[in-house]
């Protein structure tokens, strides 16, 4: 198969679909991959590094998008990438579409078979390609905050681990899932006060044990929202519904009775965001405020380290990679349902029920798509 890589041209985004290492194995596999020149500039990999591992470099992207049969990136495509699918091309990256129905429309026009990293899912209901993003963005976002919160850029000016004798930073993380974790394990460790809400008793009995008192764990209604809202210097938005557009937890009127100062960072922004007064931003201009209150929201964090997370990802995405070459999209997905979860376009069709749902669209099931 021909497989194609292009630089990411979404605002700051720095990180690239496929590392040299992946190169090497997709060639050592029989297959021909095409890189367009400094794509991976952004993680630290050179063209160099590419040649060497067996690639072919391409001049542009326009080059790779009209001779690559799968087309592996990181994020979701740009308007302008769009307009270069074709019918029966595969793409294989973050599609994100519940909350984006510009490019919904735009991959059902193209006519592709579009494959999203974050529908994946793995044998024990875990989603494989999202999960070392969102440990990514989940580390980062007590950092961010933390940076937020300083008082030359709007925050209250508010140390996160406090200093002997001075509080420190109380921090309120919605959700105890992967993204949650890891932005405990951060605040925790730089001494922040922390505290995580969360709708399921199993889950916060897992963090009181693996943080042994360290932070403490609050199961997550209205009122417990409204409380920790009051208190918070931080709050970090790690909620995830899984296909579909993250919940709106925290209204504007909540803002109302939150410190001046105080910093909400949103991890769910590429779902739409779970704060009512959300709207993405970018590395280049990361923060505004609403109500006296700052909102992080940049929708590609893990790009801030696209070493680091270009590396995680291609670990990850790598096995399904090498699947759909050596096997053939249809052939790939039919012997793995869990592969076929990823399935969310095909042939102008949407394949993936949750966000047809979130759409209002027709939906047509991965399986009966396999034999179209």
């Amino acid at each position: 198969m021909r497989i194609g890589c292009v630089r990411e041209i979404k605002p700051q985004e720095f990180r690239v679909g496929m590392t040299p290492q992946a190169v090497q194995e997709a060639v050592a596999h029989g297959h021909a991959v095409l890189i367009e020149a400094g794509a991976g500039l952004g993680a630290g990999f050179t063209d160099a590094d590419y040649t060497t591992a067996g690639a072919v470099l391409a001049p542009d992207a326009a080059t790779v998008w009209a001779e690559a049969e799968m087309v592996v990136k990181v994020k979701e495509p740009q308007a302008s990438e769009r307009a270069l699918l074709r019918r029966g091309q595969l793409l294989f990256t973050y599609l994100h579409l519940a909350p984006d129905p510009a490019q919904t429309a735009d991959l059902r026009t193209s006519g592709a078979t579009c494959i999203a990293y974050e529908t994946v899912t793995d044998r024990v209901g875990g989603l494989p390609l999202l999960a070392p993003m969102s440990e990514v963005a989940g580390r980062l976002a007590p950092q961010v905050g933390a940076w937020a919160l300083q008082k030359a850029n709007g925050g209250r000016g508010v140390l996160m681990g406090g200093v002997p004798g001075v509080r420190p930073a109380n921090v309120v993380i919605i959700g105890g899932g992967v993204v949650g974790t890891a932005a405990a394990r951060v605040a925790t460790g730089m001494g922040a006060n922390v505290t995580v809400l969360d709708r399921s008793i199993p889950r916060l009995s897992y963090l009181d044990d693996i943080f042994m008192g360290r932070l403490t764990t609050q199961y997550s209604n209205r009122a417990a929202l409204a409380e920790r809202l009051a208190e918070a210097d931080l709050v970090i938005g790690a909620v995830l519904v899984p296909e579909a557009a993250a919940p709106r937890l925290v209204t504007r009127a909540m803002l109302a009775t939150m410190k001046p100062g105080a910093v909400l960072v949103d991890v769910a922004i590429d779902q739409g965001g779970c704060f009512e007064t959300s709207r993405a931003t970018t590395h280049h201009d990361p923060i505004y405020e609403v109500d006296g209150i700052v909102h992080y929201c940049v929708a590609n964090m893990p790009g801030a380290v696209a070493r680091t997370a270009t590396q995680a990802l291609g670990n990850a995405t790598l096995p399904f990679v090498l699947a759909l070459a050596d096997k053939g999209w249809r052939q790939a997905c039919r012997d793995d349902a869990h592969l076929r979860a990823g399935l969310n376009v095909h042939a102008g069709e949407i394949t993936c029920a949750p966000v047809a749902e979130a759409l209002g669209l027709p939906y047509l099931p991965a399986e009966e798509a396999l034999s179209a």
